[in-house]
């Protein structure tokens, strides 16, 4: 069974976290989570959902100000991480390996240990400050996917573009799916 940390940092665009948990869970696979603290409002504001249903969708959660959590070590066994969205705060914390949080620390392990680390990127325009910690992350090993909708697919409603992108990561860990019509 696969085991994926789901990070919900402060971006707009949780919905797309939330997404990627319910169809995680409907898979039967193994979720940790974070949600940070500047995740909360965001969460009420976009969503109207409580931070409990959110939670409710993982397998495990953790406080994202626990250094003594399992995430923190290289050594507890997850096949990966994805932010989702990631803010370009938390996104500069993984570029410069900067650990100060648990969703940052355990990013870094990711990339440490080699670990597939999918950085799902929610800002625009983006500074250039922005373009070199995505140029970093991405030279560490983390990948970088923006939270920009394809609309060849064809989509008619917002969820079909939150399920494009969710379907996206989901290619990113091997977890097949039918969310979106692929090209060709």
């Amino acid at each position: 069974m696969k085991r994926i940390l789901v990070g919900i940092s402060g971006a707009s665009g949780s919905r797309y976290g939330i997404r990627l948990l319910e169809l995680l869970q409907e898979g039967g696979i193994e979720t940790h989570l974070i949600i940070s603290q500047g995740a909360k409002p965001i969460i009420d504001h976009e969503t109207k959902r409580s931070i409990e249903s959110v939670t409710s969708l993982a397998s495990y959660v953790y406080d994202d100000k626990d250094m003594n959590a399992g995430p923190a070590s290289g050594s507890f066994q997850l096949d990966g991480m994805c932010i989702v969205p990631c803010s370009m705060k938390t996104l500069a914390a993984v570029a410069q390996g900067y650990g100060n949080t648990l969703m940052a620390r355990a990013a870094s392990c990711m990339l440490k240990e080699n670990k597939r680390l999918v950085l799902t990127i929610r800002e625009t325009p983006i500074d250039l400050a922005g373009l070199r910690n995505m140029v970093s992350a991405r030279e560490n090993g983390a990948i970088i996917l923006p939270a920009t909708p394809g609309f060849y697919h064809q989509p008619e409603q917002i969820e079909d573009l939150i399920d494009f992108i969710v379907g996206k990561i989901l290619d990113q860990f091997d977890i097949s799916h039918t969310l979106f019509k692929r090209w060709g």
